[in-house]
């Protein structure tokens, strides 16, 4: 077991399948105890009952003031996990500012009004644990997906600034950055999720055991697809060259349909 979560209060946030299921079950299975938040209330009430946690349903921007209540009065670790995701052939050609609003809102202001709320009480004690479920497209970009991609860097960004201003005052911060995941998720990227993030693609409880590798290494950045750190440095190092491949992978996509 993990020592920093055995009897934590945790919340996870998307936490009815995919990541956050996997997420909310690794806790529990750690000895935390779990509180699980979705939109879908019959799907966080049912992974609640198999985890023996406690089902919280509604909008994850508003969620910390009730979890906390369920756990007795403090979150110890709070998972932002929820996400949308949306195809989007080119911004140029298909922008739907709603779909823009609704990632922006889900996938960046969700974790700041989380962390706003969480902050006061972490920094009177000088302990908590802010993890984001942020994604590979955070550190690189994803093909077809524009408001998924620069919502996911500003998701990563946060996550950042959180770490670089607390973590002197004992707020640790993950930022989990997978490629494909097995989820729902990954099929609504579409076609371009098929042929960049389908053939790697890994289970979501691939990802719960890297966040714990990480917790217990106290890591930033976690990685569950290894790779993703040569791509980012390769990013770094010649970014034109790497503009250049991730456009032969536009074309390649824009060809196939």
């Amino acid at each position: 077991m993990v020592e920093a979560v055995r009897d934590a209060g945790v919340v996870v946030t998307g936490a009815g399948g995919g990541i956050g299921a996997a997420l909310a079950r690794r806790f529990a299975t750690e000895g935390a105890r779990v509180v699980v938040n979705d939109l879908d209330a019959a799907k966080a009430g049912s992974v609640a009952a198999e985890i023996g946690g406690i089902a919280v349903p509604g909008d994850a921007s508003a969620v910390v003031d009730a979890a906390r209540d369920a756990l007795g009065g403090m979150v110890d670790v709070y998972c932002a996990n929820a996400g949308v995701a949306f195809e989007d052939p080119g911004a140029g050609t298909a922008l739907d500012e709603r779909a823009w609003a609704l990632s922006w809102d889900v996938n960046v202001m969700a974790h700041v009004r989380a962390a706003h709320a969480l902050l006061p009480g972490w920094l009177e004690r000088g302990a908590g644990r802010f993890v984001s479920t942020v994604s590979a497209a955070g550190l690189l970009t994803m093909i077809g997906a524009p408001s998924y991609a620069v919502t996911k860097h500003g998701a990563l960004a946060f996550a950042e600034w959180l770490s670089l201003t607390y973590r002197h005052r004992g707020v640790k911060v993950h930022a989990i950055c997978p490629q494909g995941v097995r989820t729902d998720m990954l099929a609504a990227t579409g076609s371009a999720g098929d042929l960049v993030l389908q053939p790697t693609a890994i289970e979501p409880e691939d990802v719960a055991d890297a966040l714990f590798r990480g917790i217990e290494d106290d890591r930033f950045l976690i990685l569950p697809h290894p790779e993703v750190a040569e791509f980012h440095q390769a990013r770094a190092a010649a970014p034109d060259r790497w503009l250049s491949g991730m456009n032969h992978i536009q074309r390649k996509w824009e060809a196939a349909r």
